[in-house]
């Protein structure tokens, strides 16, 4: 079964507008997004590698089977924010994670 990025990307324009409604978002952040495996034995070593090939920082959380790619700080826009999911969607798809949404932090 292939992945549904078009449902994706809605979802995460649909956060941005959601957020935008309820604080004042800063122009630059750096934005974390969570992934989750299907499997109970994956391979964290090959799901690091692909994203820090694409230039994202990572933090496994092992009990949770859970690994966090971040980036930035970006430009905070839903464009920005959807460009870099989706490439570190397209990143650990192939080992088996699965997107579960992202979140930002700023030096505020």
């Amino acid at each position: 079964m292939s992945h549904d990025f078009e449902a994706q990307r809605a979802e995460t324009f649909e956060t941005f507008v959601e957020m935008k409604g309820q604080i004042k978002l800063p122009k630059q952040a750096v934005v974390y997004y969570q992934f989750y495996a299907e499997d109970l034995e994956p391979d964290w070593a090959a799901v690091e590698k692909a994203l820090k090939a694409k230039g994202f920082k990572t933090e496994r959380d092992e009990d949770e089977g859970m690994i966090v790619a971040s980036i930035g700080p970006i430009e905070v826009t839903p464009e920005t924010i959807w460009h870099h999911e989706r490439i570190a969607t397209e990143a650990v798809l192939p080992s088996d994670f699965f997107p579960d949404g992202w979140e930002m932090k700023t030096d505020d």
